[in-house]
């Protein structure tokens, strides 16, 4: 929990904040005396909309705006669809980089005039801006986006709004804990979990971070570091064809 009043009456809108990640964000942000508003698909005591339609978004910002008058913190968490270039087609392809890429856009254009000095961006990016799995395309593309349209933004409101991202690799929203070949592939010993991803989002939205914009900081416990090769760590490489 962030130990002094910093957050204390400020403003966090959070997408896709019912779950998961997300939702550890917005209950990182209460217990900091921040008011929180979020939007997401799954129905709760939020609003309920779909960040991939531009009206649902359109109307999100009014309702924030018309309650709040002003914002602080906007935190584009939605996850995109993920498919692979097999079986993903146009529209889905388009509908991924719409809720990962055009929703995160277009809500900071729209917020943009309300925020209120020292404002932050956080964007919700992935290990997977830069390192892939098989048919993970669509998801991938738009992390790719998301990333890039960070430090775009971050020029762009030089010296009204920072703007950054973060990038988790494997965190598991059911707090598990693992051992063997899935923990140690990771230099930290561990699987990350979402409050390791809040904490960070709170950090860069606080004004210890206030030198930090543009940048992308990759939380994954150290595994893109770690380069393995066949028997390493346990692993064998698996020669079988998919089926």
């Amino acid at each position: 929990m962030w130990d002094d009043p910093f957050f204390k009456g400020k403003v966090a809108v959070v997408t896709g904040g019912a779950h998961g990640i997300g939702k550890c964000i917005a209950e990182e942000f209460r217990k900091a005396g921040a008011e929180v508003a979020v939007i997401d698909v799954r129905p709760g005591p939020h609003t309920v909309g779909d960040i991939g339609d531009k009206e649902a978004l359109e109307r999100f910002v009014k309702d924030v705006t018309g309650r709040y008058g002003r914002i602080d913190y906007l935190i584009h968490n939605a996850p995109p669809l993920c498919r692979g270039i097999e079986n993903c087609s146009y529209e889905e392809f388009q509908y991924a980089l719409a809720v990962g890429v055009t929703a995160p856009f277009y809500l900071s254009k729209l917020f943009a005039p309300f925020f209120n000095p020292g404002g932050s961006i956080v964007n919700i990016s992935s290990s997977r801006d830069r390192m892939s799995q098989k048919q993970t395309e669509s998801y991938t593309a738009a992390k790719g986006g998301i990333s890039a349209l960070t430090h775009a933004m971050a020029v762009s409101f030089s010296g009204r709004i920072r703007v950054n991202s973060v990038s988790p690799g494997w965190i598991d929203t059911e707090y598990r804990e693992y051992e063997g070949p899935d923990a140690v592939q990771h230099p930290a010993g561990r699987v990350g979990n979402p409050k390791d991803i809040a904490d960070l989002v709170l950090f860069l939205c606080s004004d210890r971070a206030g030198f930090i914009t543009g940048e992308n900081i990759c939380v994954d416990g150290g595994m893109t570091r770690l380069m393995i090769y066949h028997g390493d760590y346990g692993w064998k490489l698996d020669e079988t064809p998919d089926s």
